[in-house]
């Protein structure tokens, strides 16, 4: 299914770390690359790795203020320097700035490749840092890599880009940057506000009422969604907007926190409901935008039992050539984490037993998801021409 892919990574990418036991410990995207590499996912002939450079000043302006990006700079000397930094969640670190300006620019390269037509799927796993705003930090993101690559591609005249979050929590980061622009829509999959950070992504909240209603879309689950009732959730809302949108160009954040064991949430995908989450992206791409596809990572706080796992499926579904859930994963791998001392049990095989059938959704159904699904179809559906109780749309 897949042309050319790029993948972005270097071990510079690995410099972005909060410390001590942060959840968003580099480890995570060190164990997927290592394991993707171990099960010959990065072997493929159209599959290219790109070593990203640092996002300039041009490009970071365009989705943040000056004057943060100062802050950014001198958080390390200065303290109580504000914007959200020198907190438990988003901590000072050394070489903060260059840092987070290598992940963005690792997701603008992604970009690049797609525009241009050098790819047809891009990847960069260290991206998805989907919570930072304008002018501060926030929910463990410093600059909004995903934000900046939406904005340097409507730069090169894109009229209709669909961001998709998957991630469990709400992309309120990327919502804001475009809440009043209807040339980006955003569709937030997360565990309902009620229970989570950052506490918004509503149904209700549909975009700017002046210039962009019907630009946001969310979907808010209930704790304890599985990959069934997700998956019933994702086939309800998002195929039907993405399809009458119409995108150019398709960006996915794909956050692995969903996951069962994640600490720091309370949903229940396995990573066999997460690779069926990419596999659906990867078709809507085919369908609806000649593949054109830009894929980046987000929150996963499971790392070792998730996140490598995870995301070497994306990067195998990415790259056309998907994995058998069945696979075992290597010996050397296994100790490679027994090595380094983390506390989890490393896993034997890429799956994790989870069914990934689902039933349609039902408008008379009264569990919690279909209520869920029922809410977002109300709030959302009109804006796009479609019936929202109407099971065909």
């Amino acid at each position: 299914m897949s042309d050319s892919v790029a993948v972005v990574w270097d071990d510079a990418l690995l410099g972005y770390t909060m410390g001590g036991d942060h959840p968003l410990h580099p480890v995570r995207l060190d164990l997927t690359m290592r394991l993707a590499d171990s099960l010959g996912v990065l072997a493929t002939d159209r599959l290219r790795v790109l070593t990203p450079t640092p996002a300039g000043e041009d490009l970071l302006t365009l989705v943040h203020d000056p004057r943060y990006l100062e802050a950014v700079r001198q958080a390390p000397f200065v303290p109580d320097v504000g914007h959200g930094m020198g907190t438990p969640d988003n901590p000072v670190f050394p070489d903060m700035y260059d840092a987070a300006a290598l992940i963005t620019g690792g997701s603008v390269l992604a970009a690049q490749q797609v525009h241009s037509g050098a790819a047809q799927h891009a990847v960069n796993i260290s991206g998805g840092l989907h919570h930072a705003m304008r002018d501060r930090a926030s929910g463990f993101c410093v600059f909004n890599d995903a934000a900046v690559a939406i904005a340097w591609l409507l730069r090169q005249g894109y009229e209709r880009i669909a961001y998709v979050d998957l991630d469990v929590h709400h992309g309120d980061g990327v919502q804001t940057a475009f809440y009043d622009d209807p040339r980006v829509l955003t569709v937030s999959i997360h565990q309902t506000p009620l229970t989570l950070f950052p506490g918004t992504g509503y149904p209700e909240e549909t975009g700017d009422a002046e210039k962009a209603l019907g630009s946001a879309v969310n979907l808010a689950l209930p704790n304890g969604t599985d990959d069934s009732a997700w998956l019933r959730a994702f086939t309800a809302v998002v195929p039907s907007v993405l399809q009458a949108f119409q995108p150019q160009i398709i960006v996915t954040q794909c956050g692995c926190d969903a996951h069962h064991e994640d600490p720091l949430a309370d949903l229940a995908l396995t990573v066999d409901g997460q690779r069926a989450g990419y596999k659906a992206m990867h078709e809507l791409a085919h369908q609806l935008c000649d593949g054109r596809w830009i894929a980046l990572g987000g929150g996963g706080y499971g790392l070792v039992r998730c996140v490598p796992r995870a995301w070497t499926h994306l990067l195998a579904e990415v790259s056309g050539t998907p994995l058998d859930p069945a696979t075992e994963i290597p010996e050397s791998w296994r100790e490679d984490v027994l090595r380094r001392g983390l506390r989890a049990r490393p896993p034997t095989h890429m799956t994790e037993g989870g069914y990934t059938g689902f039933s349609r959704w039902d408008s008379f159904s009264e569990s919690r998801v279909d209520r869920a699904i029922m809410r977002t179809r109300r709030a959302s559906f009109p804006y796009f021409g479609l019936d929202p109780d109407d099971p065909r749309d």
